[in-house]
């Protein structure tokens, strides 16, 4: 079985999903395509990074993973592919596999370039269609990574400037928003070992969690823990911590963007 993955920021109003997955078909009928997000804010190149770090690792050896969310297109940037842990990714050479390079097992990494894989016709504009997705469909056929161009170091390959969480001078635990789903819920970059450690010394409803004038008290173990239309906090699915509001939208409950600071606080300090 050969299972190709999409990730994108194309949302699925337009036919550009749909196109990238009929070439994907007609070279490779057998394919089976998995559309794993469509709806990454435009251009959010750490929203795509997080999803693809998170996703990948539940599907089988043998995948094919495309992530095009690409403000480059067209431009001069490489398009690469990456072999890890039995997957290959392709991506733009923007940064956007960033968050793959903290997992062990990195294998061979090279510049797509043999047209051989391309479409006939290739646009400025779509290299998903007329690109991406060719490739990813020889390579669910059989075709091996290193006939697609030559090798390169992954100390070439362009990263993203990742925010870390961390312990401040004054003892507290400091992360940020790294992006915002469709419900509305605030995830950070603070994760669970992260927060583990800061409280060894303290409870779970000992925490306070900060993000502007804002304050959460306690670590709830599902959204049910808070009323409806109120504030809490959360270990997410992804293992980060997550600001949401039950039945709600916590972007508009805290008029909260991207990059916002969250800041957690424990009590017994």
């Amino acid at each position: 079985m050969s299972i190709i993955t999409l990730i994108t920021d194309f949302g699925v109003d337009d036919e550009y999903v749909g196109v990238m997955k009929g070439v994907i078909l007609s070279i490779n009928p057998a394919a089976v395509i998995v559309d794993i997000a469509h709806h990454i804010e435009p251009q959010n190149l750490i929203q795509a990074a997080y999803i693809i770090k998170h996703s990948f690792k539940y599907f089988p050896e043998g995948t094919v993973h495309i992530v095009v969310v690409d403000p480059e297109v067209g431009s001069e940037r490489a398009i690469i592919a990456l072999e890890m842990k039995g997957h290959i990714f392709l991506a733009p050479d923007n940064g956007v596999l960033t968050l793959l390079m903290d997992e062990a097992n990195i294998g061979l990494i090279v510049r797509v370039e043999d047209s051989r894989y391309f479409l006939e016709s290739v646009s400025r504009t779509f290299h998903g269609r007329d690109i991406f997705a060719p490739v990813a469909a020889h390579l669910s056929n059989g075709v091996e990574i290193k006939a697609l161009g030559m090798p390169i170091d992954k100390i070439d390959l362009e990263m993203l400037s990742v925010k870390y969480a961390g312990i401040s001078n004054s003892g507290e635990l400091v992360g940020a928003v790294v992006f915002i789903d469709r419900f509305g819920n605030l995830i950070t970059n603070i994760d669970a070992k992260s927060l583990d450690k800061f409280c060894k010394v303290c409870k779970e409803e000992k925490l306070e969690f900060r993000i502007g004038q804002n304050k959460i008290i306690g670590l709830s173990k599902s959204y049910k823990s808070a009323q409806p239309q109120s504030p809490l906090a959360i270990i997410g699915s992804r293992g980060y911590l997550e600001i949401a509001v039950n039945c709600g939208n916590a972007r508009r409950y805290f008029m909260a963007n991207r990059g916002d600071t969250v800041t957690v606080v424990s009590n017994n300090l």
